[in-house]
């Protein structure tokens, strides 16, 4: 039997749709009922997302990141600052991020300016991690070379003997939270013969500090 070709492989979505009429006109209204029904669905990480970066030269980078907390201040998430991500937003400041659920043919498409949470609220998402996540967190010196994966075990055991399960680990200097405060985000529903359903809101969060947010339906 002759394997498809990538050109061959498709799917034809027609589990719903979606209109203007049917979304809240709050985004962030609008995305927690969404989160709240891939949550019900009992979908593998439903809060996984691509974050896509860029330097100061426009370059990108993306990569599959965690969503740990979201309100109408904006989108959150944790890593090392000193990581590629983080070199990155402190070159230039914007990012997007894409949470696709295929079990429920959706994605969510957010888009806006970036800022490190407080450190107060890196350290309360910190400590709330599992012990061994957070010497992870301090042992990884993420995104510089390595000489071996030995050198990574190494520094870990040297970790735990000095904060052994039940201690505090002290919140690294270079860990913690970003929030992404969207200017554009869009909720997509696959649709038969690819006429995709596409809702979006736009606003001006650089100079509204609660944007009034328009709602638009775009061609898929």
């Amino acid at each position: 039997m002759q394997k498809p070709s990538l050109a061959d492989l498709r799917e034809n979505y027609t589990k719903a749709g979606l209109d203007i009429i049917d979304v809240h006109p709050d985004p962030f209204t609008q995305f927690h009922n969404w989160m709240d029904l891939a949550i019900a669905s009992d979908i593998v990480d439903p809060n996984a997302m691509t974050l896509a970066t860029a330097d100061k030269d426009g370059i990108p980078s993306a990569r599959i990141v965690l969503l740990k907390h979201y309100d109408t201040k904006g989108f959150c998430f944790f890593t090392n600052y000193t990581s590629q991500k983080g070199l990155d937003l402190a070159q230039n400041p914007h990012a997007s991020i894409v949470i696709h659920w295929k079990e429920l043919e959706r994605q969510i498409c957010i888009r806006g300016r970036v800022e490190k949470v407080t450190k107060e609220e890196s350290a309360n998402y910190f400590h709330m991690r599992p012990h061994g996540s957070q010497i992870g967190a301090t042992a990884s010196n993420q995104s510089h070379p390595i000489s071996s994966r030995q050198e990574l075990i190494d520094r870990e055991k040297e970790l735990l003997e000095t904060y052994p399960e039940g201690t505090t680990v002290p919140l690294p200097d270079f860990w913690g939270g970003y929030r992404l405060i969207p200017s554009y985000i869009e909720f997509w529903q696959g649709r038969p013969s690819r006429l995709h359903d596409r809702i979006i809101y736009t606003s001006d969060t650089e100079s509204k500090e609660l944007p009034n947010w328009t709602i638009s339906r775009y061609c898929p």
